[in-house]
């Protein structure tokens, strides 16, 4: 085999392994997600108030991990840019 025929079948091997590669996490990631907890002291709102919002699909969207319920900073942040953008 010539120089340049293992050149090509190396890097056809190699092609191969980087469609193979494995998917990495996304990196976005935020480094917390806040509880039920932390958007009321966010907010200086009783808990419950946290609760009403998301029974009335009014307040930021929350998500459940398993039975408990957590907010995605990001998302806080863009329902607060909404509130009052709606306001204004």
């Amino acid at each position: 085999m010539t120089d340049r025929q293992q050149g090509a079948v190396q890097s056809l091997g190699e092609h191969r392994r980087a469609k193979t590669a494995p998917i990495s996490a996304p990196a976005a990631l935020p480094a917390r997600y806040l509880s039920p907890e932390d958007v009321a002291a966010l907010f200086a709102v009783p808990l419950e108030t946290v609760y009403q919002w998301r029974r009335k699909h009014t307040g930021p969207p929350g998500f459940r991990v398993g039975r408990h319920v957590r907010y995605d900073p990001a998302a806080v942040a863009q329902w607060v840019a909404d509130q009052t953008h709606a306001a204004a």
